[in-house]
């Protein structure tokens, strides 16, 4: 579907970056033809000055948005949720970050979620990049507690796992 969605604003490579950094960060466009992240709007200038383009291209990508009923409503239900890697110290977390040989590869997160749960690690947050809108996909995993010795040797050991990073 994402690729779907990329290429419909293939005609327009300035749309088509507004419409990745929409998808990459959860933002959405409401009802009025504003981007939205969960609700609460967010100006076009910054979206452009974010992205290096003008507002008025982030108005008219969030215009055509509405106009094609199979975006519509993607956009207008699009939600994003916090990453709490970035806080994750501050609360006593460990993050454990997997970077797969082939990211279109299945079974990465089971395999690597399988050897937690064989530890009975609680898990606070599993979150991956989108080998379509990221350079350098990754599983990011974030648990509560700090790794018994082996686990990062095990992650590291599964065929799909090129790097892990804690």
């Amino acid at each position: 579907m994402w690729s779907d969605i990329i290429h419909e604003f293939s005609d327009s490579p300035s749309q088509s970056r507004v419409v990745r950094f929409l998808l990459e960060n959860g933002f959405g466009v409401n009802e009025d033809g504003r981007i939205s992240c969960n609700g609460i709007e967010i100006p076009a200038t910054a979206i452009a000055k974010a992205i290096g383009s003008d507002r008025r291209v982030v108005d008219s990508t969030a215009r055509r948005i509405l106009d094609l009923p199979e975006l519509r409503d993607i956009f207008l239900n699009m939600r994003a949720t916090p990453d709490l890697s970035h806080v994750a110290e501050a609360l006593g977390y460990t993050v454990i970050t997997v970077i797969p040989k082939n990211a279109n590869e299945r079974g990465i997160v089971g395999a690597a979620v399988k050897v937690l749960s064989e530890h009975l690690l609680p898990i606070r947050q599993i979150f991956v990049t989108d080998p379509q809108f990221s350079e350098e996909p990754k599983l990011v995993i974030i648990i509560e507690e700090p790794l018994p010795h082996g686990i990062i040797e095990k992650i590291r050991a599964l065929p799909q796992v090129k790097q892990v990073i804690i």
